[in-house]
């Protein structure tokens, strides 16, 4: 008897496992939720200077005549680049020249004009409160912004590697890998538990020493390389799967925290966008799965990071009154980062073996973690250009998208167990490709 109907016998798909899917997915919705306020918490509210005649009574008294708002804040702030009430500078002294009808734009320069030395005032009609208007982080401080992003991003990721191991006192290990590993007794252990949980009395009773020594015969009988960092990048056949497989996942958590982050960057709603970033989000996951059992996992992976990245290149030829039709792009490149994080999620575990498995998947979170940090700060590049950004967070997912066809196809195929069987695979795969005598063989794939 295999391991593989070992596993059946106690519960393939019993309470058990739905148990630590929910144990999993709870917190996990959290930590989202968590993440995405960023848009709310650190929203940037419309602002200009703080000017006397506009924000100080005393000041307003001394104004001869019956002039109203909008004259004062003309002869107080001069016009930013979208026309508007230039949000980081204001007049030295009143521009009472301005009130003429006839007057144009050179009858001021930008000599008259000086930094907000006296703070901001902020529209508080959608946002009473956000750490930009408390902070004021706007203006020439506007880069402290992506940048407190990134180290509480950071935070999390220190988070994940000095609490991760706290996971496995709650959470069950695999007892296949506790079994390849030399924990006979503790894997012994795990498989009775799985087996009670899924009321599997008779299985529970049969489980001993002996048995798990039949089932595991083949993969104890072949040498395990050490359950390192170093064994993914130095055993043959696993650098590429490597390299590539945590490609992906950075192209994941780069792209995505980068925008989703910025909501406000597109020019929209940014209330109607996190909701229609969450509707799409949900079908894009769904839909991935079923693609996965249809085209397989290497045309998922590829087309889904492909796409992703040409909706976000394409925003960078929208021009930015087209507000309707950038958000539009941008709802569909981050549900196609949803979907091929579905999709590596389940390809990655498929590619390495099990003693190796897990090493392989933290890799890739961590990763993700570091691309999530890096990510806010290429809006930095803004500076230089406002298509900059985009075209850097368009082209990662693209050509980690590109490089992923250089994966195996693992569709069909049982999970490796070994090394050896990694090996064998890309054997097969070799021998395949040569061309030769034509040879029937019965598989049972």
């Amino acid at each position: 008897m295999a391991f593989s109907e070992l596993l059946d016998q106690v519960g393939g798909l019993g309470r058990f496992q739905v148990l630590q899917m929910v144990a999993l997915v709870v917190p996990i919705v959290w930590l989202t939720t968590q993440g995405m306020l960023e848009n709310f918490s650190a929203a940037v509210p419309s602002h200009r200077c703080w000017v006397p005649l506009l924000d100080n009574s005393t000041a307003q008294a001394s104004v001869p005549g019956a002039l109203g708002p909008k004259d004062l804040l003309t002869v107080s702030i001069p016009p930013g680049p979208n026309h508007e009430p230039h949000q980081c500078r204001r007049f030295r002294q009143p521009q009472w020249q301005l009130l003429d009808p006839n007057a144009t734009a050179t009858n001021w320069s930008e000599a008259a004009t000086e930094p907000c030395m006296d703070g901001w005032v902020y529209d508080r009609s959608t946002f009473t409160s956000t750490i930009v208007a408390k902070w004021d982080l706007v203006c020439d401080s506007h880069a402290l912004k992506p940048m407190a992003q990134s180290i509480y991003l950071s935070g999390i990721l220190v988070g994940a590697a000095v609490c991760g191991h706290i996971s496995d006192r709650w959470l069950a290990e695999s007892a296949r890998w506790l079994l390849i590993t030399g924990r006979l007794e503790r894997g012994l252990q795990e498989l009775r538990r799985v087996a009670a949980i899924n009321r599997k009395r008779v299985v529970e009773g049969t489980l001993t020493t002996e048995v798990l020594l039949s089932a595991m015969q083949e993969e104890l009988s072949v040498g395990q390389a050490p359950a390192s960092l170093g064994a993914l990048f130095c055993t043959p056949g696993l650098p590429l799967r490597t390299g590539i497989s945590t490609l992906c996942w950075f192209a994941f958590g780069f792209t995505f925290y980068g925008l989703a982050l910025d909501l406000q960057a597109l020019d929209s709603n940014i209330f109607l966008l996190q909701v229609l970033i969450g509707v799409v989000d949900i079908p894009a996951k769904i839909g991935s799965l079923l693609l996965l059992s249809r085209l397989g996992r290497r045309p998922t992976q590829v087309g889904s990071l492909v796409l992703s990245g040409l909706c976000i290149l394409a925003n960078t030829l929208v021009p930015y009154e087209m507000g309707a039709l950038r958000s539009a792009l941008a709802v569909l490149g981050l549900g196609g980062l949803g979907a091929a994080f579905t999709c590596f999620s389940i390809y990655t575990g498929e590619l390495f073996p099990t003693v190796l498995r897990m090493t392989a998947v933290g890799l890739g979170q961590m990763a993700a973690r570091v691309g999530a940090i890096l990510g806010p700060l290429v809006r930095l590049l803004a500076v230089h250009g406002r298509w900059l950004p985009l075209l850097v967070y368009g082209g990662v997912p693209v050509l980690s998208g590109l490089a992923a066809l250089l994966l195996p196809e693992t569709q069909s195929l049982p999970l490796p167990d070994t090394i050896q069987d990694v090996q064998n695979q890309a054997v097969k795969k070799a021998t395949h490709n040569t061309p030769g005598p034509t040879v029937l063989e019965s598989t049972h794939f």
